[in-house]
């Protein structure tokens, strides 16, 4: 499998193209917005598109999601369906954030922690990992040791868990006991900024190193900075 990373919005989040080397089909993980962009960079890779697979409904992950299904005709995946809360909300985030022309729309398919998205040959098994948002979702490509995590987990740092229905020992959990046993060796696309593994988060991460775990009680460091 191939990734293309494309920062979209001015939260520059890291919207993800996945192509099946064998197939040349792809999947777009979280079309936050600048969906000429998106477009463009599928195009360059020469694959068709299938799917588009969401982590959250937060608007900088989904807020393009309903106008690019209409431009392409693909059905949408994700994410767990707790996220109907945010996603209701699309119209509201575009207003409060100056990103007009948003919209709520209703997934093909609600994932759970345990089911599986396939596009071409490429199987991605999905878990549930709620806590910055209550319905978000990951996505890992066991075969790649790849895993794409929304705004769970950051090179350095977590998900931001004050916005509602945000909860900061689920996160730490979700971390712990969905992320962690998948294998240190495992590179994870994050919502925002670069690249890191989960071994290098457990060695060196301020909220989630197995130190911090350790010396805390299981909780981290500090409740207050997150993205």
């Amino acid at each position: 499998m191939k990734l293309g990373i494309v920062p979209v919005t001015p939260f520059q989040q890291n919207c993800s193209l996945l192509v099946c080397e064998r197939s040349n089909r792809a999947a777009i993980v979280d079309p936050g917005g600048d969906l000429d962009e998106i477009l463009d960079a599928l195009q360059q890779s020469g694959a068709e598109l299938e799917k588009i697979l969401l982590t959250h409904g937060h608007i900088d992950h989904c807020g393009g999601t309903a106008e690019l299904r209409r431009r392409t005709g693909v059905p949408v995946e994700g994410p767990q369906r707790e996220e109907r809360f945010w996603i209701d909300q699309l119209a509201l985030q575009g207003e409060r954030f100056g990103l007009p022309g948003v919209e709520s729309f209703d997934p093909d398919r609600w994932l759970e922690g345990g089911d599986e998205v396939r596009f071409g040959e490429v199987r991605l098994e999905v878990s549930h990992c709620p806590g910055h948002t209550p319905g978000h979702v990951i996505f890992f490509s066991r075969a790649d040791r790849l895993a794409i995590v929304g705004d769970v987990l950051f090179a350095g740092s977590i998900g931001r868990t004050d916005f509602p229905r945000g909860d900061f020992d689920t996160l730490i959990r979700s971390i712990t006991t969905q992320l962690w046993p998948l294998g240190d060796d495992v590179t994870f696309v994050p919502g925002h900024g670069p690249m890191s593994t989960f071994g290098e988060e457990r060695a060196t991460n301020a909220f989630v190193a197995d130190r911090v775990l350790a010396g805390a009680g299981g909780g981290g460091e500090g409740r207050q900075r997150y993205l």
